[in-house]
């Protein structure tokens, strides 16, 4: 019989953060999960480490290459039936009652496709790992100029989302989803989109669950704590490869999940930011010059994948261009009925 709850880890080069992840997962109040983890080509001793902790882990897979975030978790996917699943990021730690409030929380609530949990920095050091309270995470949130931020991210935790809210999406490093949700937003059988690799993959799986009438929930009780190493203000610092992914991803995301009615709406913001990428680009990040090759190698592929998208779409353009203009919304205690 399938676990209730699947617990996906997909490493790369994650030594470092293994340890204190698999230990918090050890921990859980909630014991009807199983963990599931493919090492995407390591080579930094994570393989050998998780082949010491075999016997904690319900699947270990090894890929022969770096398969990407969003093609090694729908490989995941595909190798069980739990009834919920969390995306893990190896870089993020839970509290004990995590899992256990999570499933609670979407068990109570059908309407809700995905969990948002609030997430605190953990800060690592060369002698420690200080989880903080200070604010990761409370879930994605847009600007006009489509941008997506998450929600209190280096705000010091002072009560200000203590609240229960809908929220556009979850963050990648932790997000709990329905598995019914899962497949009724998948484009031809794929959950995550492959296309994208890694990098605002969680954000597109939102807008394609968004438009199928899902509903994300923010809930300020299920808790964890985050390794923040990507944020906007350390771009020069970060990995070459990210760089390239983020900029491709940011147009492919538009291409597939965006009506242009609501493109031509914020025609200015969205031009405006458009153009201050593409004068960086070549100036400060001349290797992401091949995120626009990406770009137009992949448009007939997202053009088909955007017809697929909105053939399917169970909500009004207005009904979504509400997220444009708040980051939350009330949410409903009554549990509702989602239409299939």
């Amino acid at each position: 019989m399938a676990a209730k709850l699947a617990v996906q880890l997909v490493t790369f080069n994650s030594r470092e953060d293994l340890p204190g992840c698999l230990t918090s997962l050890a921990a859980q109040t909630f014991r009807d999960f199983e963990i599931h983890v493919l090492d995407n080509a390591s080579a930094d001793g994570t393989r050998a480490f998780l082949k010491e902790h075999r016997a904690e882990l319900t699947v270990l897979e090894y890929a022969p290459c770096n398969l990407g975030f969003a093609a090694a978790h729908n490989r995941l996917l595909a190798g069980h039936a739990a009834e919920y699943v969390l995306f893990l990021n190896p870089d993020t730690e839970l509290a004990p009652d995590c899992l256990e409030r999570g499933v609670d929380r979407l068990s109570r609530h059908p309407e809700c496709g995905s969990l948002s949990p609030k997430l605190w920095r953990l800060v690592v050091t060369d002698a420690e790992r200080v989880r903080t309270h200070v604010l990761d995470s409370t879930g994605i949130y847009w600007l006009r100029n489509q941008r997506h931020l998450d929600r209190g991210s280096g705000e010091p935790d002072t009560g200000q989302y203590d609240r229960p809210a809908y929220v556009f999406g979850a963050t990648g490093a932790a997000s709990f989803y329905r598995r019914t949700c899962l497949a009724d937003v998948a484009v031809d059988g794929e959950i995550l989109d492959e296309d994208f690799f890694a990098y605002r993959e969680d954000a597109e799986l939102a807008w394609r669950a968004a438009w199928r009438g899902w509903r994300c929930v923010f809930d300020p009780a299920v808790t964890a704590w985050h390794v923040r190493r990507v944020l906007p203000e350390n771009r020069r610092r970060t990995h070459p490869d990210i760089n390239l992914h983020s900029v491709k991803n940011r147009w492919l995301l538009r291409f597939k999940d965006m009506p242009f009615s609501m493109y031509l709406r914020w025609f200015v913001p969205i031009s405006l930011r458009d153009l201050a990428v593409v004068v960086y680009v070549p100036l400060c990040e001349p290797r992401s010059l091949m995120a626009f090759v990406s770009i137009a190698r992949l448009l007939p592929r997202f053009l088909y994948k955007r017809r697929m998208v909105f053939a399917r779409a169970t909500v009004s353009r207005q009904e979504i261009e509400q997220w444009f203009y708040r980051p939350e919304m009330p949410f409903a205690t009554g549990a509702e009925n989602h239409a299939e």
